[in-house]
Formats: structure tokens, C-alpha cells, sequence
């Protein structure tokens, strides 16, 4: 699978997500099966209830732990110092695992003021529970300012992005900034599903229009994308599009669905 670098460390572009599954056991079957297709890159949080299944799949396979990239993110209740550290190690207590490789704050929304949230969360770096840090669901001036009040440098701010939910204004500060754009609901298209575009596209290249929807995503730089089923045919799907590559007119024509594209992204991405 493609890697994007961040830092100097190598991320699989390609992810797999945990959020809105009803059970344990759906959520480890689901994990189960990314596992065997290939993902090494699972996201998790407190509030999706589904770290423990994480930890049981990732037990359960024979993947290597440090082949992994585990992402999990702090709830709103848990942005205190004292909360940030405990709730990390409970949270690595349901992983099984001694660390993670990323943790986010969850949302914007603030209890307590992100500096306070940012320096317990350098405080589990230095200490090694946390390998990096990051944001989730941040503007542009947000995530400069969590940049500016954090030791550790700012991973990645992981953001709903899609062909239909565009982020013109993100992406281009994220790929100045050496911050990741991880996006979540990268198959969130509604209408887009039947757009003649698209269709055509993916007729082209013998692929669905959500593998294409995933490919475009991951022809961009500084982005990764974390789709979820827990359906074992769509989960190996979503991981089949590393064998083709979109031309720059089919990522224009792309962009499109989603309102366009500015010639200062386009520069940014090469297009």
C-alpha cells in the first residue's frame, strides 16, 4: 500500500476506520478482515466504543504490532491534564497495546483550553505512550494555533473530506505545514453516485465509483483517508486501487463534482 511521509515517518495512505458499528463483535470481524486485506493503519476513539475490538482483532491476527499505525482520539470530557493521562492509558488498557501511534484531539470544542489538553498529550510523548499527536475536525487558524502551542509537532488534523465535502482551504496549509489530512467519510457521496462523470471514469478504468472516489483521495499529497464497512467484500474493495492511477484531467473533472478546484490547490497538488 502507498505511504505518506509526514515528518519523516511513513504513514499508510490508506486506513481503516471504526466509528458507527453496533457490537464488539461486528467491530472485530470487521478489523479482522481489514487486517487480512492488507490495511495496517486503524483508527479508533474513545467515544466509537471500539478499542477493545481492536486490540482482540490485532491479537488475534499475525500482524506485528510495530507494522501497525494506531490512531485513537480523546472525548470532549477528557481534554483535562490529569483526564488526557488517564484516559490514555485506560484507552491503551482496552488496545493491549503499549502504545500508540497517534492521538487526536477529538473536536474543537473546548471544556478546557487546548493548551492545557496539548501539554499532557507532549507530556505521553516524552513518556512514550504516545508516538505522535494530532487534531480532529480543526479550521486552518485552529490547527496553526494547536501548531503553535505544542512541543511535538502537529501530525496530522483528520477532517471530513470527500468528491462532495472538499476542504480548498485546508489542504494546501496542511501541505506548507508537513501536517497529514487524514480524511474520514471519504465515501459520504449522496447524489454523486450518479454522477455521468464519475460513472465514466470508473467504467474507464474497470473500478467502482467509490474505489475511484478512494483513488482520488489518495493521488493527492498529505492525504490519507480512513473509509469503513464492516462488510469483508466492501472492505477488500475499498483496498483495490492501488493498480491504476487517475490522469490529471479525470482529478479535475473530479474536483468538480464538488464545486472545483482553484488553480492555487491545483498548483499545490501537482494538477
Amino acid at each position: 500500500m502507498r505511504h505518506v511521509t509526514v515528518g519523516g515517518v511513513d504513514v499508510p495512505a490508506l486506513g481503516f476506520g471504526t466509528a458507527g458499528m453496533d457490537t464488539d463483535e461486528e467491530r472485530q470481524r470487521a478489523v479482522e478482515a481489514a487486517l487480512a486485506a492488507g490495511y495496517r493503519h486503524i483508527d479508533t476513539a474513545q467515544m466509537y466504543d471500539s478499542e477493545s475490538a481492536v486490540g482482540a482483532a490485532v491479537d488475534e491476527s499475525d500482524v506485528a504490532r510495530e507494522e501497525l499505525f494506531v490512531t485513537t482520539k480523546l472525548t470532549r470530557d477528557n481534554r483535562a491534564h490529569e483526564a488526557v493521562i488517564d484516559s490514555t492509558h485506560a484507552s491503551l488498557d482496552r488496545l493491549d497495546m503499549e502504545y500508540v501511534d497517534l492521538l487526536l484531539i477529538h473536536s474543537p470544542e473546548q471544556n478546557v483550553p487546548h493548551e492545557e489538553t496539548l501539554d499532557a498529550m507532549n507530556e505521553l510523548v516524552a513518556d512514550g505512550a504516545v508516538r505522535h499527536i494530532g487534531v480532529s475536525n480543526f479550521s486552518v487558524e485552529e490547527t496553526r494555533n494547536a501548531i503553535e502551542h505544542s512541543t511535538a509537532p502537529i501530525f496530522t488534523n483528520q477532517v471530513e473530506y470527500s468528491l462532495t465535502s472538499h476542504q480548498p482551504d485546508l489542504l494546501p496549509f496542511c501541505i506548507d505545514e508537513d501536517v497529514l489530512l487524514t480524511a474520514y467519510s471519504p465515501l459520504k457521496l449522496g447524489s454523486a453516485l450518479e454522477d455521468e462523470e464519475l460513472a465514466a471514469i470508473a467504467e474507464t478504468h474497470g473500478k467502482t465509483v467509490r474505489q475511484i472516489a478512494l483513488r482520488w483521495l489518495l493521488q493527492q499529497p498529505m492525504v490519507a483517508t480512513i473509509p469503513r464497512s464492516s462488510n469483508p467484500d466492501h472492505i477488500e474493495r475499498n483496498a483495490d486501487v492501488f493498480d491504476f492511477e487517475l490522469a490529471d484531467e479525470e482529478m479535475r473533472r473530479l474536483f468538480e463534482i464538488g464545486g472545483g478546484i482553484d488553480e492555487q490547490l491545483a498548483t499545490k497538488i501537482g494538477l
